[in-house]
């Protein structure tokens, strides 16, 4: 993943780039496929990133961009979890909708 921020720490620091925050066309290109990625394809990848963070060996960049990818997958998983609790939801209250219109006569 490709994508630059400010590390700005002092005037002489000014306009130096490395690899962090701000997104470049590859970079969002990846945000678009991690969109499309399904839950389960989601979750795995995001056990693989937390894996090799705990088990180090990275440089500082590397585990940003993990940690980062990281954030992008946890995001797609709770998306997927928040839309499946809604169907959820949805079907409990239609079902609870049909149990009282069924008392009701």
């Amino acid at each position: 993943m490709d994508v630059d921020v400010d590390v700005g720490v002092g005037a002489k620091d000014e306009g130096r780039r490395t690899k962090g925050a701000r997104m470049s066309g590859r970079a969002k290109q990846t945000a678009a496929a991690t969109e499309e990625l399904g839950y389960e394809q989601a979750r795995d990848e995001l056990i693989e990133v937390v894996r090799r963070l705990e088990a180090g060996g990275t440089t500082l960049e590397e585990s940003l961009a993990l940690w980062e990818r990281g954030e992008e997958l946890a995001g797609v998983c709770r998306r997927w979890l928040d839309g499946a609790r809604a169907r959820l939801d949805a079907a409990l209250a239609e079902e609870a909708g049909e149990e009282d219109s069924g008392e009701a006569e």
